[in-house]
């Protein structure tokens, strides 16, 4: 147990935070100690992701610290005494963001040969994300028309392309950072909808969108005043029209936790809101994540099919690299051992 940490030698480094909302520092720390079907991980790499910083913060609805000092870090990649090298998540409050783990019983998934371990830290949770959020809730089909709201940041890029993999048909994104407009045509965008330009336009760039090609599916990862946007233009305004079903996907919330949504667009469209997350999930969805889905990410990232940027830093950066991420593109990724 936690408690026991001050018992033991400090003979590990790990990212500790002793109360919620602390930047985690490289600090000193005991050996995890192993309770009856736990095994023992030496952590290759961890990311850092919007999940870890939330739960650090205290401000995610699944309030995983509840003992301090505690380490950060919800998943990554480690090496079994045996030598299996697996990703894994952690037992609470031992994090990933440290030299050694927990591995959970049934928790863990076989890191193929042809796969880094920065890119098998890096590519889990938001690939799983989209994956998820297209197959479960969007109940994807071969042809279907996708809109990405929030496309240039790390995980809406990759829903780009695991979109492209589960068969859409056509893939608008829509983001706010023009300099990436083009990685994104490349990863398998059709049409890019620029976010930073006057709300007038979006909206119009919207509805032309819409009306162009049924919007069959909708990955939000933005929220607040995107969301806003978009849900306006395809609010109908014709009581003869024929309803056409979209699945709006609600993931993330980069631009606002709250919107103001009219009964008009509920009223007039075929408009069905959807949340994607932790705890939306069912038990059957949630297992498939690591019978199926994970595995099938490895396949393809192994074979260059998906691809995710990323920076590598050391733990013992783990202070300044915990601040910055998040405002780029590329995926931060801590280096362990």
């Amino acid at each position: 147990m936690i408690r026991n940490f001050a018992e033991n030698q400090f003979n590990m480094k790990a990212a500790v935070i002793h109360q919620p909302g602390e930047i985690p520092q490289y600090e000193d720390i005991a050996d995890p100690i192993l309770k009856e079907g736990q095994r023992l991980g030496y952590v290759k790499a961890a990311s850092i992701k919007n999940i870890d910083k939330s739960l650090a913060k205290g401000s995610h609805y699944d309030k995983t610290y509840r003992q301090f000092p505690a380490i950060v870090g919800v998943d990554g990649v480690a090496v079994l005494e045996d030598g299996t090298r697996v990703y894994t998540g952690s037992a609470s409050p031992y994090g990933m963001m440290a030299e050694k783990t927990i591995v959970p019983s049934g928790y863990s998934i076989p890191v193929p040969n042809g796969l880094d371990d920065i890119t098998a830290a890096a590519l889990p949770n938001p690939a799983a994300s989209a994956w998820m959020a297209l197959a479960w809730r969007g109940k994807i089909k071969a042809g279907d028309n996708v809109l990405i709201l929030g496309a240039t940041g790390i995980t809406g890029k990759l829903a780009i392309q695991v979109a492209r993999h589960l068969g859409a048909g056509k893939i608008i994104a829509a983001g706010r950072n023009e300099s990436l407009f083009e990685q994104l045509k490349t990863l398998g965008t059709d049409e890019v909808i620029s976010l930073s330009q006057p709300e007038e336009e979006i909206k119009t760039a919207f509805k032309k969108a819409a009306k162009e090609v049924p919007l069959d599916i909708v990955l939000d990862y933005l929220w607040g005043r995107p969301a806003e946007l978009l849900l306006n233009a395809l609010t109908g305004h014709d009581l003869r029209a024929e309803g056409k079903v979209t699945r709006y996907i609600h993931i993330g919330e980069m631009a606002g936790s709250t919107i103001q949504l009219p009964g008009a667009a509920l009223r007039s469209t075929g408009l069905e809101l959807y949340g994607s997350g932790g705890g939306s999930m069912s038990r059957e969805a949630a297992a498939s994540l690591f019978t199926e889905i994970v595995p099938a990410i490895f396949r393809l990232a192994a074979e260059g099919k998906l691809i995710i940027d990323t920076e590598v830093v050391p733990l013992s950066d783990i202070a300044t690299a915990w601040e910055r991420a998040g405002s780029n593109s590329k995926r931060i990724v801590v280096q362990c051992g």
